[in-house]
Order: structure tokens, then sequence, then C-alpha cells
């Protein structure tokens, strides 16, 4: 495997790193949340501009990329500056279910997206499903070409930001099989659609979303009729390595803030990053980064792979990604002491970041418990 990366996307991340860290700083995006915007639409647009959301489709759905590393190289940067915007929920997740499974009229929506213009939203994990991908009870009943959608789907990425959904329904079978579930396009401004808004810890945005008797014609459908689940399987593997190298990115700028107090915060005269057992466990926390950032290369890699391949290095990289995650952020808090939990200083927005993202798409126990089982099959 080759750990290096392209002219490209070596471009790309400069560009990406740059253009962040001239307006992305900590006040402003503290200053966003606080007035309750979902994200900047500003900088959303500069960003598609840049060609961030191109990024994440392939050049024949009108991308730049889209592989395993435009994704890896993308979302380090957006880890690292902590950006909220809707791109995690909107392009990776349902744009690339709509550019995989989508006809030729269906997937006009990716140039929309790619452009800025569109917010998609994928609408699959219901109150009940944990993080059972499998598990679907919104139904999808079909009658003389139309068909009528029911149930709730519960956080919605950028849901209540979103004009289009991509929603999961079961057409046939049971609350917990893999065949018989669909995927359709439904409108949010659609009658029978309720969302509720709700901001996640880390400052993104959610939203719970029922559906009460929706009609749609078969034409909203993405692909064949209760065969949408090795699709959204796929778009999860993405979607888990895109937040997998977000953490990456977050633990580096608690890293670098770490190192800055350790050598301005000064006892007994001298700086306390001088003293031994200090310097020990900064060690561990580079250790741990460098472990993570190894791991998202990995999957990085095998993003193409065969399926079963392809989940156990899911798995095995969104296991270690929680663990070190969370001795990062546990030692960049404790060795900063007060500060390190104020709202006011930067850390503590990218360890809630971390642990929000430890629960995105599987914790640490659920992966582990998959990765077994995903080897003793």
């Amino acid at each position: 495997m080759d750990f290096n990366l392209t002219e490209e996307r070596g471009l790309l991340r400069d560009m990406l790193q740059k253009f962040l860290g001239e307006k992305y700083g900590h006040e402003e995006r503290r200053k966003l949340i606080a007035s309750g915007k979902a994200y900047d639409a500003g900088i959303y647009a500069e960003m598609a501009e840049l060609g961030v959301l191109g990024a994440m489709f392939s050049e024949d759905d009108g991308g730049l990329g889209g592989a395993g590393f435009d994704i890896a190289v993308v979302f380090e940067e957006l880890g690292r500056a902590g950006v909220i915007e809707p791109i995690l929920g909107n392009a990776v997740l349902a744009g690339s279910l709509i550019a995989e499974l989508g006809t030729d009229n269906q997937k006009e929506l990716i140039g929309s997206v790619i452009a800025g213009e569109t917010l998609l939203a994928l609408a699959h994990a219901e109150p009940a499903s944990r993080y059972d991908l499998n598990h679907v009870t919104a139904s999808a009943k079909t009658d003389g070409g139309q068909i009528a959608l029911n149930g709730t789907k519960a956080h919605v990425l950028n849901g209540a930001q979103a004009s289009m959904l991509v929603v999961s329904a079961r057409e046939a079978g049971a609350d917990f099989d893999e065949t018989g579930i669909s995927l359709f396009l439904v409108p949010t401004d659609a009658k029978g659609v309720t969302i509720v808004d709700h901001p996640n810890v880390d400052g993104t945005s959610a939203a719970t979303i029922r559906l009460e008797n929706v009609v749609v014609d078969e034409g909203a459908r993405l692909g064949a009729s209760g065969e949408a689940f090795a699709a959204i399987e796929a778009a999860v593997a993405r979607a888990t390595l895109a937040v997998s190298a977000e953490a990456v990115g977050a633990m580096e700028a608690a890293k670098a803030l770490t190192i800055d107090y350790l050598k301005e915060r000064k006892q007994f005269g001298i700086a306390i990053g001088k003293f031994q057992a200090l310097q020990h466990r900064m060690a561990d926390v580079l250790i741990e980064v460098e472990q993570a950032r190894s791991a998202v290369i990995n999957l990085a890699g095998h993003l193409d792979a065969p399926r079963a391949l392809r989940e156990r290095h899911v798995s095995a990289t969104k296991n270690l990604i929680g663990r070190a995650s969370a001795l990062v952020g546990e030692e960049a808090v404790q060795m900063h002491g007060g500060i390190g939990m104020t709202d006011e200083y930067a850390l503590s927005h990218f360890v809630r970041r971390m642990v929000m993202i430890d629960h995105l798409f599987g914790d640490v126990d659920h992966h582990l418990e998959r990765f077994i089982s995903l080897n003793a099959a």
C-alpha cells in the first residue's frame, strides 16, 4: 500500500488547511453555535467552490475523486478545524447512495450537491435500532403505482436543514432481515413529513423525522425493491472512514493545544512540560495519535475491498479510534486542568466531537463484538 498522498490530494489538503486556518477560528465557530444556526452558509458555499464536496464523488458522478484517501484527507482537515458544516450526512451518506443506486435522472441531484446548492440527509436509523443497520421497521406499502411511507427516523444528520431525504423503509421481510429494505427520495416539504430539530453536544445538528402516510411514486425508489441493504452498509463504511479521519484531526488539534500549554504553564519557575511524568503521558498521546492515523490509512486502502474484508477493517478501525480518542481527550483535559473543560477554550470542543464520533455508526464495544463476529463467520 502506498502511504504517500498524490499531488492532487496534497494540494487539496494544503488548500483546505489554509482556507480553514484563515476563516474557521475557534471564536467564529463558537459564535456560530451560540447563534443557533446549524452551519455557516457562506463558509459552506466557499468550501463547495474549493471542491471539498466534489472530492466525495467519483469523476463518473461529476466529482474529483471519491476514493477512500480523498475522504480521509478532507475529513482530517475538517476535524483539525472543528468544522460543523453538513458534509458527512449530505455528501458521504445520502449522496453516495444516490451515486450507487440512482438512475440518470436521480443522479442529477449530485451535481447540485457538489455545487453546494442542494442539501441531502439520510433518514435510516430508528429509535430502537441502535447500531443495527438491518433493523428497519418503517414501512413502504405499494398501491397502484404509489408508495405510502410510515415510520420514525432518529438522529438524522442535518435533517432539519435538508431539502431532500433519502429514506429507508421495509417493503418485505421481518424487522431484522437484510432483504426487503428499500430507499426512497422524499422532499422534506412532502405532506406527512414532520421534522423536529435538535443540537448535538458537539454543536452539530440532527433531527427526529416522522413519516405519516407520505405518498411517493415508484420513481422515487433508489435501486431495486428490497435490495438496498448492501449499499447502505457500504455508505456507512465510507462515513465511518470519514469520522475516523475527522477524529484524527481533532486528536491532532488537542495534542497541539496540550503541547503549547505544557510549554507556557509554569510551576516552581519552570514550564510544567519539563516534568518527566507529564512528558511520559504526552508520549503516550503521541503514540495513540499515530496508531489512529495508521488505522485510518489502512481502512482508506480497503474501502473498495470485498465486503467481508472491508467490514473487518471498518470495525477494527472504529474500535481503535474510539479507544485512542478517549485516551487523548482525557489526557489533554487532565494536563490542562480546569481550563480544559471550559466552553471558551477550544480543547473542550474537540473533546466533545471525539465523544460524539465514538457514538456515530457504532461505539467501541459494538465494533469489538462485531469484529469478533465477522472473524468467526
